[in-house]
């Protein structure tokens, strides 16, 4: 073989990283398949717990509150529904009160603090928009608001 021939150099790094990939790959697959046997649903979780409680009133209140917006790029806000999740997690505080873990209750205070920021922040965007006519009324309570305006 002479010099002027191009030389192939296998990265072996490379190689490890594809096998390593494909086997991942072939775990995820495997998981999936022992999850449809099981009846288990994708993307839920195995037990349901106080944690996964919270997460469902939070996540409720944050889209009532335009948190996330439809397909058309509109949220929709409705303030009276965000407080009624808002008021349960502070039933939920208050009817659990002693009955938390040191993690869960501080879980629960954060969430509700943070939620009820920005429920003030969210109602005088609504305000706001009422006043300089930017507000779009549906109904009694929805609101879709347009981020972009």
């Amino acid at each position: 073989m002479s010099d002027d021939q191009p030389k192939i150099i296998i990265d072996d790094d490379w190689k490890s990283s594809a096998q390593a990939e494909k086997a991942k790959l072939a775990e995820q697959e495997l998981q999936a398949a022992q999850q449809a046997a099981s009846g288990a649903t994708p993307g839920l979780p195995e037990q349901v717990g106080f944690k996964e409680l919270l997460s469902m009133l939070a996540t409720q209140a944050l889209m009532y509150m335009g948190a996330f917006p439809d397909e058309s790029g509109r949220a929709m806000v409705s303030l009276d529904v965000a407080k009624l999740n808002i008021d349960l997690l502070a039933v939920l505080e208050d009817k659990t009160k002693g009955n938390l873990d040191e993690d869960e209750a501080k879980m629960l205070g954060q969430t509700l603090t943070e939620l009820r920021f920005h429920f003030v922040e969210v109602s005088k965007a609504v305000a706001k928009a009422a006043e300089e006519g930017t507000l779009e009324q549906q109904g009694d309570q929805s609101f879709p608001l347009n981020p972009g305006s």
